[in-house]
């Protein structure tokens, strides 16, 4: 039998900076790990280069059926915070769009980093490990090792602890050994999860709009996605609007607005999309719902002598689509076409071409779902976060349990938020346990 003072159940990013916290502060720390190697989700993410925090992350960013949760957690350690303890190790890292913050060179610094400082702070990770069953040592029984409050028995023999760290991760990736032990064992300690669901995943169009656009597939181009629902818990309303963007695949659409605006997603919602932000007359960043006043994008076409035929239809949408996706456009919602494409456009061209206008700035997509928690980036829902304590991440139910990272009700937009909320939230629960 193993007595620990920290037992953490997984060593991805949440668990193995909580591990580095807490065995900073002296205690004995043991991280369990059911795959072959600790931080395998850091390795894959950013392409391999690990897009590892954001340097604008704020509560605002994430998802939770309690919005301000993850005000405290983020204000307790910041993107700053991490972003000095990668310049402390020399990692070379460089910023991309949006405040995202890569490695130079490869995730694999950023693990090394983080084994590094856990072998410093005298932390064990053991990897291959099951666990077979988590129990609350009662206080009529007679502790194994003082202060002992769970026993958990492992593919590897019996761990007591007295803080017991679930880091377990969501259901994304199954394929890396992604499991719902960590819903399991809020439930048996009383916990309720809220409703989990793939995020940052790609969507599935509907057979009509596979037939129509699923042949484009690798075309990309730049939109504004947005949705916006009444959700009746909490009369809540969820909102995403994301400039960024779009790729047509053989199945639906994917690209950063896409998965951005799929964790907002549930279905029977709508997504409107902004094909031409550039050409936007609202202040805002979607004019999905505004009358187009007066031609912007084919204002060309109403010049004196200009050529009104399709030809000169398609070259004034090409810039603001891709050529092939500008023609099939067209294709779709011209009401004059012709054999050749050098017909006249008839004498009600003008409020085709408005129309037209419009519908780029609210296409309006009825997605047939995901493309699962296969390809999802990350699980939305989880531990309900009412339980939990905002400054430690620690069960307002069960003294010395705590639940961290992915398997929280807190779920980050794309672009290192994810791994922001994992380095926080750990680090909260490890200068507690």
């Amino acid at each position: 039998m193993t007595e620990v003072d920290v037992l953490i159940l997984g060593a991805g990013a949440a668990g193995l900076m909580c591990a580095i916290e807490a065995g900073r502060r002296g205690r004995r720390v043991l991280v369990l790990e059911h795959g072959d190697g600790p931080g395998k989700k850091i390795l894959i993410s950013g392409g391999g280069r690990c897009n590892f925090t954001n340097r604008s992350a704020a509560a605002e960013n994430f998802l939770s059926a309690n919005p301000h949760f993850a005000k405290s957690v983020l204000a307790r350690f910041s993107a700053q915070d991490f972003i000095a303890l990668v310049e402390r190790h020399g990692i070379a890292y460089h910023e991309k769009t949006l405040g995202q913050l890569f490695c130079d060179r490869s995730a694999q610094e950023v693990l090394n980093m983080l084994l590094r400082e856990c072998g410093e702070a005298g932390v064990r990770i053991q990897v291959g490990t099951r666990i077979l069953s988590v129990a609350q040592i009662s206080s009529a029984q007679i502790a194994p090792a003082a202060g002992a409050r769970f026993r958990v028995e492992t593919s590897a023999g019996t761990v007591v602890a007295a803080s017991l760290v679930v880091a377990t991760g969501g259901l994304s990736i199954p394929k890396m050994g992604a499991t719902s032990l960590g819903y399991d064992l809020a439930r048996q300690f009383g916990h309720s999860i809220v409703e989990t669901r793939p995020g940052l995943v790609p969507l599935v169009f509907n057979p009509q709009d596979q037939s129509h656009w699923c042949d484009l597939a690798g075309v990309s181009t730049e939109i504004v996605a947005t949705i916006a629902i009444q959700r009746e818990r909490k009369r809540k309303t969820e909102q995403g609007v994301f400039r960024e963007k779009m790729l047509l695949t053989h199945r639906g659409l994917s690209g950063p607005a896409i998965l951005q605006i799929s964790s907002y997603w549930r279905p029977g919602d709508a997504i409107n999309l902004d094909l031409a932000p550039e050409f936007a007359r609202s202040s805002g960043a979607s004019v999905a719902a505004a009358r187009v006043e007066a031609l912007r994008i084919f204002a060309p076409l109403m010049r004196p002598k200009a050529r009104r035929d399709l030809a000169a239809v398609v070259l004034a949408l090409r810039t603001v689509l891709p050529t092939r996706m500008a023609e099939r456009w067209l294709a779709l919602h011209a009401v004059a076409s012709s054999s050749n494409g050098n017909a006249k456009l008839d004498a009600l061209a003008n409020a085709a071409l408005a129309e037209m206008e419009r519908e780029l700035h609210a296409w309006r997509i009825m997605p047939a779902g995901t493309e699962g928690y296969a390809k999802a980036e990350v699980t939305v829902g989880g531990v309900d976060t009412d339980s939990l304590d905002a400054r430690t991440m620690q069960s307002r139910r069960v003294p010395g349990l705590y639940f961290i990272g992915e398997v929280v009700d807190v779920t980050g937009w794309l672009g290192g938020y994810n791994f922001q909320w994992a380095w926080a939230s750990g680090t909260c629960a490890g200068q507690s346990a």
